[in-house]
Formats: C-alpha cells, structure tokens, sequence
C-alpha cells in the first residue's frame, strides 16, 4: 500500500451548510472537530435558500398547528412524532441561532397588532402554513443563516475547517463490521486521497437535485452522503419523493435562481402570459397551495398551452413593498431586464429538495455505528411525500442539536484505536478521457428530468433503470481504472442515487405528493413509506 496522509478527530463533519455548521458549533466546546467542505466554506444549498425557517413565534400561533400543516403538506406520509419533535424544538433553536448574531428581519409590536415582545421579528406566510411563521432576513434567509455560522465557526480553536475537499468513502472498522471509523477524502487542491480518522462520522452533505438537468441546487449537490451510506449498508427511504420548486427564474442568463414561495405568501399571483390567474382552478388555496400541487399545475399549463413558463406577478403592490421585502430579487431581475414592480416574472419547476435519504432516528443515528446524518441527506420522516416551505434549514438545525447532544453523551465511552489501509493508486492512471464522464454527465441529468421528472409513467422509470444500469457499469470499470476527480466522485454518486430514485419510484403503486405516475393515479389507503435496505444487494420493499 502507498503510504497517505492521514488527520484525526473526535468527529468529522461532511459538509458545511446549515446542518453541518450547526453541529460543529454545538460540539466544540467538547471536542475536536473537522468540517469538510466540497467547495469554499460558504457554498452550499443553504446559501441559496430564500424565504426563511418555520417557528411559532406569534402568539395566535402553535405547535400543534404547526404540526398539523407539516402533516398536510405531507400528503399523508410523515411520521407524526418526527414533525412534533422538530417543531416543538424549533423556537429554541432560533433563539440558539440569534445569539451568533442571525439577522432576522423586525418590526415593532404596533406594526405586528401583537402584544408579545417576540413580535419584534417579521414573520411572513408560505404555501401550506395556516399563519404566518416564517422568521426570515429579506429574501436571502440561507445566506444570512450561511454567514452566521460561518463566523462563529471559522475563528473556534476547536474546529478544523478542511476547504476543497470531497469525501470518497467511509470506512468500517475490521473489527466490527457495523461501526464507521472515518473516511477517505480527496483532497481537491493537491489531488490525492487522504485518511480522515474519527470516532463519530456526521453526514450532512445536503441533497441530490442535481441528478436532474433543470435544478434550483449549487453544482455541489450530488447526493454524496445518500450514496456513500447507502454502500455501507444503512437504509434510505422514500428518494421517490424529489420536490420541484414551483417558480424558478426563467432566464437563459438566470441559471438556478430560485424565486422564493414568500412573493406568493405576500399576494403573488401565478397567471399565464396575458395575465389570467389559474391556480384557483387546482386547488382551493389557491397560490398558497403545497409545492407539489403548484408545481404540477405549472409543469400542467405549461404542456396545456405549448409555453416555455408561467408567470408569476407581484407587480399590484406597491415598489417600496416589494423593493423592501425582496430586494436580492428585484436586484436580480433588473439586471436581467426584468421590472418585478411592473411586470411578471417569467418561471419555471426545477429539482429542488430531496425528501427522502439516510434512514436515522430522533437523534440523527443511522443504522451504522458512530455514523450520523443530518439535514436533506437524511430521512427523518419529518417531510412525509412533499416538504412544507421553510421546514428544511429548521430540520438542519433542530436535528444538529439532536446528534451534539448525543454524541457529547458518548465522548466518555472508551475507543480503541485500530490500522486503517492507505489508498492505493498503484494500479491506476491519469485519465486522457475526461470527455466520457462529461458525456455520461449531461446524458443522466436529461434522461432523469425527462423520465423521473414531475409526472411519471412505468414505461419512463423502465428506459431510466436501464439507462443507469449501462452507465453505471461504464463508470464502474472507469473508477477501476483511473485516478479520482470531482466529476468522477460525483457521477459516481448520482448514479447511485438515481437508481434509488427509480426504485423507490418503481415500488410506490400510487400517486402521492411528489409522486405523480399516471398509471397508478389514485391514492393507496394505507400508504407506508419506501425504505430501501443497502445490506444486501437487491433486498428492496416497503416496510411501515
């Protein structure tokens, strides 16, 4: 074996978004902690996130109705005691995150027609919420959340910031064949792998959106933490549900810019070109309707009337309405020629959430020791069949809370430190047909949207398993042959969670939330999720 350079902690964090940050935060007053980022520090899918995090702050709010909105949206899917244990830790979790300084967006108790002294924060109303609960900063919620922690964190003698690198795989302990150890990282800027040594693992890699060619995700998002869990062996579940965002900027200079759903929760309404409103027609709510009814209306009309997109139009309230509350926004579409306070703004559906992943329980453990997740890459049932508006950074953080506070509970426990194998690259070359993976690349993303896309048939989930039954055995024999590269890494995890994509998809015989196949139309009465187990090939089926 070649030798390799090899770090250790007490615990490595793969990824740096909301989920990871937080975690790293809350564990290292205890501990040692590396945080691996794909990229920069501040890149991300958190970063992108607009409209704000769900919290019962108004006192004509609730828990309880919180719960029962979260359970809605999930058409019938979520675990209930999932969404009662995020919301019911969800006003103390922002209350953590305002203590680093996080810039949510005040107003006075008057302005509010509220008596409680929390009203000093705007709170705004989204798809599926029955009031307003929305705690955001302007329309650039997740880069303020993003830039948070990154100040917290980056200064902290006990946390170990690792930029440009990707995680390879984890690796189980000889001894114990059900326990993680740590993980093989590439290390982007001298491309080679090296050993990350660790008693606890946390995946918090966000989601797999772009395994689609249309998607509101930064290119980070390739589903690494879903793909290398599942090679271990834990269990994912319900990756049949990928939410597309209703109302992306449609633009050819406007690639991914997500046009949040708060517009739509401040009185935007969608319409067609000459300005006649339609989702009425869907829906009793209205605009205000869940993403997967809004983002299958869309996707309904645009087919329906041979359009590029709808339209999405704000532009009968005031300017300095507008300007003021959705400023990153207006910004964007002025460069873009594009006047939101006097025209519509042209949209589009586009990948944007995974609501299904890495099977763990209230605590974030998976089904593998010493190995947790957190945020989109896990499955915590707390998004059921389509996830509610502002739920995802809320259960980034109510669920990095969750794993600190059990991992800190087991730093004591005696761990016995054991060889880990170098990598080898004695057997491979420097690859001269890089061409290969780019074309494998942009064909996966085509195939997907067109196939595994907002509305779904057996035939289109059939041509998609056997596209990435070849690709994968060609990417396969590549990865055995050559040196590892970041496209490389990638289309090798987006192919496998393609493939979990698919076989979810394959397994649910009805059509729920964002599920939609047209030969399976109705409703089953007594649906369960889809959980998927990875310990041996093949072993697939519903289970409740």
């Amino acid at each position: 074996m070649q030798a390799s350079v090899e770090h250790q902690c007490d615990v490595l964090i793969i990824g740096s978004g909301a989920a990871g940050l937080s975690l790293a935060l809350k564990l290292a007053e205890h501990c040692q902690v590396i945080v691996l980022s794909k990229s920069d520090i501040s890149e991300g899918s958190t970063k992108y996130a607009q409209g704000g995090i769900a919290a019962v702050f108004d006192e004509d709010d609730s828990i309880e109705s919180h719960v029962e909105d979260t359970l809605d949206a999930g058409a019938g899917l979520c675990d209930r005691g999932a969404v009662h244990f995020t919301a019911s830790r969800a006003k103390a979790c922002m209350q953590w995150l305002i203590k680093f300084g996080m810039p949510f967006d005040q107003i006075s108790a008057q302005e509010n027609e509220s008596t409680t002294t929390e009203a000093r924060f705007h709170l705004t109303r989204e798809g599926g919420h029955s009031h307003r609960r929305i705690l955001h900063s302007a329309d650039a919620t997740g880069a303020a959340v993003q830039l948070t922690l990154v100040e917290a964190v980056k200064h902290h003698p006990n946390i170990h910031l690792f930029q440009r690198y990707n995680a390879v795989d984890l690796i189980k302990s000889s001894t114990d064949k059900n326990a993680i150890i740590g993980a093989y990282v590439w290390n982007r800027k001298r491309e080679s792998v090296e050993v990350i040594r660790s008693r606890f693992v946390a995946l918090a890699t966000g989601g797999a959106s772009k395994v689609y060619q249309y998607t509101s995700n930064p290119d980070v998002s390739s589903g690494d933490g879903i793909a290398m869990a599942w090679r271990v062996g834990c269990r994912v579940a319900n990756m049949e549900f990928n939410q597309f965002h209703p109302t992306c900027l449609y633009h050819p200079e406007a690639r991914n810019f997500l046009i949040t759903e708060a517009l739509r929760g401040e009185g935007a309404k969608l319409c067609h070109a000459d300005g006649t409103a339609f989702m009425q027609r869907f829906d009793e709510r209205g605009d205000l309707a869940p993403r997967d009814i809004v983002a299958r209306a869309i996707d309904f009309e645009m087919k329906r009337l041979g359009a590029d997109c709808m339209y999405l139009d704000i532009s009968h309230k005031p300017s300095d309405f507008i300007v003021k509350h959705f400023p990153n926004i207006y910004r964007k579409c002025r460069s873009l020629g594009i006047d939101m306070t006097r025209q519509a703004i042209p949209v589009v559906p586009a990948a944007h959430y995974s609501c299904g992943g890495v099977v763990t329980d209230f605590d974030a453990k998976t089904d593998l020791d010493n190995l947790y997740a957190i945020g989109e890459v896990a499955y915590t049932g707390l998004h059921g069949a389509n996830r509610m508006a502002s739920n995802s950074l809320l259960e980034c953080i109510v669920f990095a809370h969750a794993a600190a506070d059990h991992i800190i509970q087991r730093l004591d426990e005696k761990h016995v430190i054991e060889p880990i194998n170098a990598w080898d690259e004695s057997q491979v070359s420097n690859s001269d047909e890089e061409v290969i993976i780019q074309h494998n690349w942009h064909e996966l993303r085509l195939f997907m949207w067109d196939y595994v896309g907002i509305v779904r048939t057996n035939k289109r989930l059939e041509r998609a398993q056997h596209r990435i039954a070849l690709l994968k055995q060609e990417v396969d024999e590549y990865y055995s042959h050559f040196k590892v590269s970041n496209n490389l890494l990638e289309l090798r995890n987006l192919l496998t969670v393609a493939d979990l994509i698919v076989r979810c998809a394959q397994q649910r015989k009805e059509s729920r939330g964002l599920h939609y196949n047209l030969d399976y139309p109705e409703l089953l009465a007594n649906p369960v999720p889809t959980i998927l187990s990875g310990k041996t090939t093949g072993n697939t089926g519903l289970s409740a």
